[in-house]
């Protein structure tokens, strides 16, 4: 097995070359090479942070769902509820099980989102 370098240490490599050319480049090309590295941001943020956020996912869903199963199962058989009209907004659990998913993807793709306090 390779051990280095990591996919980490990759993402940040790219990351830190892409920041140093930047101002060098002509306005579009300066801007698409800030989309890329807001694109390796994710993935860096998605490496770190992803397997738990998924485990906890899957808890979640496990708990509403009433039995255990991989996070793909689970969030194909909420939808399948939720299209039946099995469960909906008024199902104990469901909104905050989803809040929380929603709050630990955003914390990977968009971190410095702040939302609007519960009303």
């Amino acid at each position: 097995m390779i051990e280095h370098p990591r996919a980490e240490e990759l993402v940040e490599a790219v990351a830190r070359w892409i920041e140093g050319v930047r101002p060098g480049l002509a306005p579009r090309d300066a801007f698409l090479a800030r989309v890329a590295g807001n694109a390796l941001g994710v993935v860096r943020r998605e490496l770190a942070q992803g397997p738990t956020a998924e485990a906890a996912a899957t808890a979640r869903l496990a708990a509403l769902l009433g039995h255990a199963g991989d996070h793909g199962e689970l969030t194909a058989e909420l939808c399948g509820r939720l299209r039946a009209g099995e469960m909906d907004r008024d199902t104990p659990g469901l909104l905050a099980a989803l809040k929380a998913n929603i709050q630990d993807q955003i914390a990977i793709d968009q971190p410095s989102y702040v939302p609007e306090p519960d009303s």
